[in-house]
């Protein structure tokens, strides 16, 4: 495995202050320093609160952040203005809970963005002390970063049941390339046993369509209820969802102490948790690996040690050549790009790009940059360009 050096140099945090001051005036972005012999460039360019899911509206400049505890900040990335999107929802934030995805109809990219339709999921308080991720569907009304609001904003799909505990709601989204159809991530919530349970939608991928019913033609639909929205099954925390050229889905989640797992996803195929994993638990307690004969679908690819993936893409872009059809992604506990070539129906570590920091999300720009944003308080938001 090759392992570039630290990305980020040491800089004092009063010259940083300056410096993200200054930008944020200017609308340029700071250097920050790349490790020697590295194909890309890193620029500073703003900073944001506990960020969670950064995604550009389809076909413009416009950079949209949602920050966990609850607020939705967009960046027009031309000229580097920030705004507050008002119109969020209320969110149970907590542990791994708040604010979560938010993403985009791939066929409005030719629509102003005044009038786009938005997706939003969060954290949900529920009865007594019971949570879930819900999917949420509204309007933009927006003509600039100082005048941007959600209108109508709407839950059209919760995660079922709601049950106790602040962890794993996965809640990340995505659309089918022909854009008839809504995927969503839904987490096993910590319960493990559900999700191999398909009367619940804890531990699966669900398929929908864009008003949140569920999509004919899934695996169980004919079931009805929770049931008939569950495309595959058995997974575990899933952070990370994108699509290869030849159309196919694939997922990338967090195994317990070892075995992070990135799988090709198949309609009814069940990815074995929590009955096999290539990790243990976190008592030290043995759970079988997967193997070919376990009627179990395999992964195409696992960590052990974990890389802790917070999010990932698939890129398609120009400006870097060597990425093209990788999976790129952004590691929590690693603090790293994770390179990931897909070969077929499996796949293999190419490199990791090492930062100093934990990181949560990563999108592509529509110059084919590499947008990447911190974990935490105060998180920097990075630009990666080709040197």
């Amino acid at each position: 495995m090759i392992r570039s050096a630290r990305l980020l140099a040491a800089l004092s945090a009063s010259a940083l202050a300056l410096t993200s001051c200054a930008n944020a005036e200017s609308g340029e972005t700071a250097p920050v320093a790349a490790p020697e012999g590295a194909a890309f460039s890193v620029n500073e360019v703003s900073t944001f609160e506990e960020p969670w899911a950064i995604a550009f509206a389809p076909g413009t400049a416009m950079l949209f952040v949602t920050e966990k505890a609850g607020t939705v900040k967009v960046l027009d990335t031309a000229n580097g203005k920030t705004g507050t999107v008002t119109g969020a929802p209320e969110v149970a934030y907590g542990g791994q809970g708040g604010l979560g995805d938010i993403a985009f109809l791939p066929s409005e990219a030719g629509m102003p963005l005044d009038g786009r339709t938005i997706y939003l999921s969060w954290a949900e308080a529920g009865d007594g002390d019971t949570r879930g991720a819900v999917v949420g569907k509204g309007k933009l009304a927006c003509t600039g970063v100082d005048t941007c609001a959600i209108d109508g904003l709407a839950v059209i799909w919760r995660q079922a049941p709601k049950v106790s505990g602040r962890g794993h709601y996965s809640h990340r989204i995505t659309f089918s390339p022909d854009g008839k159809y809504l995927y969503i991530a839904s987490g096993d919530r910590q319960k493990m046993q559900p999700a191999q349970d398909t009367i619940n939608t804890l531990g699966s991928i669900v398929r929908l369509n864009l008003d949140g019913t569920p999509a004919a033609g899934n695996p169980m639909a004919d079931k009805g209820g929770a049931t008939a929205e569950i495309w595959s099954y058995g997974h575990r925390n899933i952070l990370g969802m994108d699509w290869d050229a030849q159309g196919r889905l694939w997922e990338v989640e967090h195994g317990p102490a070892g075995g992070d797992e990135l799988n090709l996803v198949k309609p009814a195929a069940n990815y074995g948790w929590p009955i096999r994993s290539n990790g243990e638990h976190y008592n030290g307690d043995p759970i079988p690996d997967h193997s070919a004969d376990d009627g179990f679908a395999q992964p195409a690819l696992t960590w052990s040690p974990v890389i802790a993936p917070g999010d990932m893409l698939i890129y398609t872009g120009d400006m870097f050549a060597a990425w093209k059809g990788h999976a790129l992604m952004a590691g929590l506990a690693s603090q790293a790009i994770v390179d990931v070539a897909i070969d077929g129906e499996t796949a293999r570590e190419v490199t990791r790009h090492e930062f100093d920091k934990r990181l949560r999300s990563i999108a592509q720009g529509p110059d084919g940059a590499i947008w990447v944003a911190e974990d935490g308080k105060g998180a920097k938001l990075l630009k990666l360009t080709a040197r």
